[in-house]
């Protein structure tokens, strides 16, 4: 919605300022930063994705984000309605009588939480992976070798 702010002048109103909502979220092309905080919001503008990292990440970390997505799209109870304890009990003991074929009757993670559970963990290994000095000097000297050649057209 758009608002537009007068001041009066003499016998007159003069448009001083203008308000539009649909604009205060609105954000340029590129990947941003921004982090809200108690009593602020903090954003930096065309921030250069740690994509060396993440693909050194998930080099070195394809089995543990298999297994972390494997775990994710196990089959558990609804969480629309919680299972008592002897409900879980019981539970538990169908689901290890089931046999593949019939496991995928149940409620499993949907592919959107997978996937988060493989950045996250990619994050994670980025993180770990981040800590010695020759990856962060190879990172440094990537993202120069980037900024060196955004300019170049590619032929």
């Amino acid at each position: 919605m758009k608002t537009i702010f007068y001041k009066r002048v003499g016998r007159r109103y003069q448009a001083v300022s203008e308000y539009d909502s649909d604009l205060l979220g609105a954000l340029p092309k590129g990947a941003h930063l921004i982090i809200s905080y108690p009593g602020g919001v903090s954003r930096r503008y065309n921030i250069d994705p740690n994509y060396a990292a993440m693909i050194a990440a998930g080099r070195v970390a394809e089995d543990a984000i298999s297994s972390a997505m494997l775990r994710a799209s196990e089959l558990r109870p609804s969480r629309q309605k919680p299972l008592t304890t002897e409900q879980l009990a019981l539970y538990n003991r169908f689901v290890d009588s089931l046999d593949d074929e019939n496991r995928y009757c149940l409620e499993t993670a949907s592919i959107r939480e997978i996937a988060e559970t493989g950045v996250k963990t990619m994050q994670q290994e980025a993180i770990k992976l981040m800590e010695h000095e020759s990856v962060r000097l190879a990172y440094e000297h990537f993202m120069l070798t980037v900024e060196l050649c955004k300019e170049q057209k590619y032929v």
